[in-house]
């Protein structure tokens, strides 16, 4: 059975009035970064005498490392709060491709910041390398907030172990989260230690007011973002399952109603992530797309059962309480930039292309999806596809594998074939990151500018 949930012509022109073409604000939030290391630079700088020894070069190294890392804590922090400026125009998989990446950094200075200051203490005291481990234990006995870093370090290295890639995809989803969840207490842990033992925020008053309106601008940030609104907007839209629905073996729609949900912001090609209020999935919060426009008295997600949480929600029953947090995504029609567009969708990323193959606006022909899946059984909301593709006058491709087992090509060639003229087009593609990857490659092979290529990956 299916089920079809269009908003039709009402929701192209409300895409219409939203299409306000902008820029990624990426390459200036990356460049303010770089400024504010440049700062923590010059402060380690400033107050740093002239080096004649080995144990003050020693000392200085730790010093700097320690800083940096400081600074980093407070953006892994700020990529984890959910602001909008970076959820919705630098994109959720980006910022989370930064947390990541900043993370691995911070926990890199983090243990060399340990070893080396460790290093230059036993070296003050007269001892050798080999005493490190003694030395710290004294430090953590005798020196202020010392007990508090090192529990907080401790839980860096855990955070930092289970998000290896290998261990990661070894570990349910739910378990992962929550473990990430302890990095908020490792960095409230490490932070006192940093004025207290730290020299440069000693000697500088102005560089320890700086470090206080740093990391309380990022705490206010993730209280009224992850804390403040989800439950403002909750409270407001008291949203309810109204029923799940199977589409194809495997994958489910789950309808949600509520209150005034136009209000809420959302656009097509966006997530929320939701939290169901039903046994067994009360603690479990996952990120699943919109796969239709939005109303003003309906959501639809539209999942595939690969884990046990999205296996669950075919058993939900009408009226469950949902929690959800968003919207959150920058796949919406504000990045388009050309009249024609083609949405490539793999898998389960159909969802979000689904909602912009209703809501784009677009001329007959100006609209094309290529939907990649393994087997035509597997092309969930394909009925709903032919409909708007057959009222639109846009084009609808399939590329699945054949009986035996062969893979579709979609090289830069057989794009270039079947739509001569792909270049002029923006593209805004979907799926797995190897999927991704790989078409993002023909895209480019194919003469696609890589600024008319909007994307997200998703791993679950």
């Amino acid at each position: 059975m299916t089920t079809t949930l269009a908003g039709g012509r009402a929701a192209r022109r409300q895409t219409m009035r939203r299409i306000r073409p902008r820029r990624s604000p990426a390459v200036p939030l990356l460049l303010a970064v770089w400024a504010g290391a440049a700062g923590v630079l010059w402060l380690w700088w400033r107050n740093t005498p002239a080096i004649s020894d080995d144990t003050g070069k020693i000392l200085g190294a730790g010093r700097i490392t320690g800083l940096l890392a400081g600074y980093l804590m407070a953006l892994v922090v700020l990529q984890m709060a959910r602001v909008p400026a970076l959820e919705r125009r630098v994109g959720s998989d980006r910022v989370a491709r930064w947390h990541a990446m900043t993370g691995r950094y911070t926990l890199c200075l983090v243990l060399a910041h340990v070893f080396l200051i460790m290093w230059g203490y036993a070296a003050q005291a007269g001892r050798g390398l080999g005493d490190i481990v003694a030395q710290t234990v004294d430090s953590v006995n005798q020196l202020p907030d010392m007990g508090k870093a090192a529990i907080g370090t401790g839980l860096l290295v855990v955070v930092g172990l289970l998000s290896v890639g290998p261990v990661r995809r070894r570990i349910p989803y739910d378990t992962w989260y929550h473990v990430h969840l302890l990095t908020y207490a490792a960095v409230f842990l490490t932070f006192w230690h940093q004025l207290t033992t730290g020299n440069d925020f000693a000697v500088e008053p102005v560089a320890r007011t700086v470090w206080y309106v740093l990391y309380g601008s990022v705490t206010a940030l993730l209280l009224w973002y992850r804390v403040l609104t989800p439950l403002r907007l909750n409270l407001r839209h008291r949203m309810r399952v109204e029923a799940v629905i199977e589409e194809t073996p495997g994958i489910v729609s789950v309808l949600i109603g509520g209150r005034r949900l136009h209000r809420m912001g959302a656009e097509a090609g966006q997530f929320f992530r939701w939290r169901f209020l039903a046994p067994g999935m009360r603690f479990s919060s996952h990120p699943y797309s919109l796969s239709a426009a939005p109303r003003p008295d309906m959501l639809r997600i539209t999942v595939k059962a690969i884990g046990d949480h999205s296996a669950r929600l075919r058993g939900l029953a009408p009226g469950t309480r949902v929690w959800a947090e968003g919207p959150y995504g920058a796949l919406t029609a504000q990045r388009r930039s050309r009249g024609k567009v083609l949405l490539v969708a793999g898998g389960v990323g159909i969802t979000p292309m689904r909602a912009l193959f209703e809501t784009l606006p677009g001329a007959s022909g100006d609209i094309t999806l290529l939907y990649r899946a393994n087997s035509t059984q597997d092309l969930a909301l394909w009925d709903e596809l032919a409909g708007i593709a057959d009222e639109r006058g846009a084009r609808l491709m399939y590329a699945v594998n054949s009986p035996d087992g062969e893979r579709p090509d979609i090289s830069a060639e057989t794009l270039a074939r079947k739509i001569p003229d792909v270049e002029r087009h923006d593209v805004f593609l979907c799926g797995p990151p190897g999927f991704a990857q790989s078409v993002y490659e023909a895209l480019r092979g194919a003469g696609v500018p890589a600024r008319r290529i909007h994307h997200e990956s998703f791993e679950m």
